[in-house]
């Protein structure tokens, strides 16, 4: 067995974030590297552009690299780099909106989510894909958000809301869904 202990993720992430602080460049590679799939996949969620995800990864890591001595330890490292993302992607989308339509979708269903996800503001749009896509508590959300969990709570329960009666047919009720853009 090897005397060395294994570094969990969690604590790994803290460690190149101190190194980052102390202006460790390689520290910074191998977190970026570490983050950068699933930055990606999260983002293309809410932009189709490539060129955008990866201006929006690089702006996250610049601030990473210029704001990791004031990370302050009040969440997990992987909280801390979502919520730079998170505001970096909201600034983008408004200064820029786009709809985002999957062209492979060929389920009606997730047509249908996708077009009701995409009637929703960023910020409703932005907590559901938070909360049922990536996984993250409500508390999380706040973090990630720079938000009350009560303001998480209101846009979890509004985009819900909306969806529903976006949705009305997928529901079981027997109105008509929205024409289609074909």
């Amino acid at each position: 067995m090897n005397s060395l202990a294994k570094i969990s993720p969690r604590e790994g992430d803290f460690d190149l974030l101190a190194a980052i602080a102390a202006g460790n460049r390689p520290a910074l590679e191998q977190l970026y590297h570490g983050y950068h799939r699933r930055l990606a996949r999260f983002l293309s969620r809410f932009t189709s552009r490539y060129e955008n995800v990866e201006e929006i990864i690089n702006d996250t890591f610049m601030v990473v690299w210029q704001s990791a001595k004031d990370f302050r330890n009040a969440s997990q490292v992987s909280t801390w780099i979502f919520g730079i993302a998170y505001r970096t992607a909201a600034l983008s989308l408004d200064e820029s909106p786009e709809q985002v339509v999957d062209p492979d979708a060929d389920v009606e269903v997730q047509d249908w989510v996708t077009h009701g996800l995409n009637s929703l503001s960023v910020e409703l749009k932005l907590t559901l894909e938070l909360a049922y896509r990536m996984g993250h508590s409500l508390e999380e959300i706040a973090v990630i958000t720079d938000t009350p969990v009560g303001t998480v709570k209101a846009r979890m329960f509004h985009a819900r809301r909306k969806l529903r009666e976006y949705l009305p047919a997928i529901g079981g009720e027997d109105s008509e869904l929205p024409m289609r853009n074909e």
